[in-house]
């Protein structure tokens, strides 16, 4: 009887250390778990405008070996729809591919995605349209949303960050809009404009009465426009405006301007629609913008 009490002493004593064991065992994963660091791509960082009574958050990419205290200064390219869940981790990958060292298309740039807040608001000037006006009420706040650009966030990313004066700004849909708008009414906020399947519909189409006598002064010197445009079809209204068609319309009423400051690139890309052509169109637009010189 005392043997097998002995017996039983034992085997009660192994399984308390086994289980000793295991739970340190997990302890130590956990821990290892908890010491993996997160994959950053960028900053978080916000702004309080005056112009929108609002915060704005701001998704910040800065190029391999940018540092604050460093001399070095970054051309920087404004995205608009700049969400981590919209485009700004795809925009920023392309931006971060094309100026590695073996690649040397673009220079290494500092990118802003602005995150959305109301597309509707921020990106439509007022329109006559009735049944829009009832459809989207709080449409028709552009102008609002430009001088928050030039006159709040412009001057907060080149007081903070290490920049050039050299400023892209990219947009697709409503935000090819607002650009559109922008390079009409306040050409000199950019140097470079890529316009990706404006929705120049807007208004039936009324941004083309813009005024096409502007001097050439109000540009910026070696201004370039880049619009693309895919297989449209008729636009979201189902007015009868066909987005390729106006595309191509806006292209040839920027090359009407006559200004020798000006330059316009024109892609077609009939393998993309609304949903897919973004990536390509940004893409073939630094290969454009920034081209290589020629090999001799």
């Amino acid at each position: 009887m005392k043997v097998k009490l002995h017996t039983y002493k034992i085997a009660l004593f192994t399984l308390l250390i086994f289980c000793q064991l295991t739970t340190l065992g997990q302890a130590k994963n956990q821990k290892t778990v908890n010491r993996d660091k997160p994959f950053v791509l960028g900053v978080i960082d916000e702004i309080q405008s005056k112009t929108l009574s609002e915060k704005r958050i701001l998704n910040i990419y800065l190029p391999e070996g940018y540092q604050p205290n460093d001399t070095t200064r970054y051309p920087v390219i404004y995205l608009l729809d700049g969400s981590a869940d919209e485009d700004f981790i795809h925009i920023a990958g392309l931006v971060q591919f094309n100026s590695f060292e073996w690649v040397n298309q673009v220079p290494k740039s500092i990118v802003v995605g602005i995150a959305t807040v109301d597309r509707r608001r921020d990106f439509t000037f007022p329109t006559t349209i009735e049944a829009d006006r009832k459809k989207f009420p709080t449409a028709g706040h552009s102008d609002r949303f430009i001088a928050f650009i030039g006159n709040e966030l412009q001057p907060y990313i080149e007081k903070k960050y290490k920049t050039t004066s050299s400023k892209t700004i990219i947009g697709q849909s409503l935000g090819g809009l607002l650009i559109t708008e922008i390079l009409f009414k306040k050409p000199s906020l950019f140097n470079k404009y890529v316009i990706v399947s404006p929705s120049l519909w807007w208004d039936n189409g009324s941004l083309f009465n813009q005024d096409s006598k502007i001097s050439e002064s109000a540009f910026n010197p070696q201004t370039r426009v880049y619009i693309a445009v895919g297989k449209e079809g008729l636009t979201p209204t189902e007015i009868p405006r066909v987005m390729e068609v106006d595309a191509n319309l806006l292209a040839e009423k920027i090359k009407g301007f006559n200004n020798q400051n000006v330059k316009v690139y024109f892609d077609f890309l009939p393998q993309e629609d609304h949903a897919t052509i973004m990536h390509q169109a940004v893409s073939n637009s630094f290969k454009l913008l920034y081209p290589k010189p020629k090999k001799e």
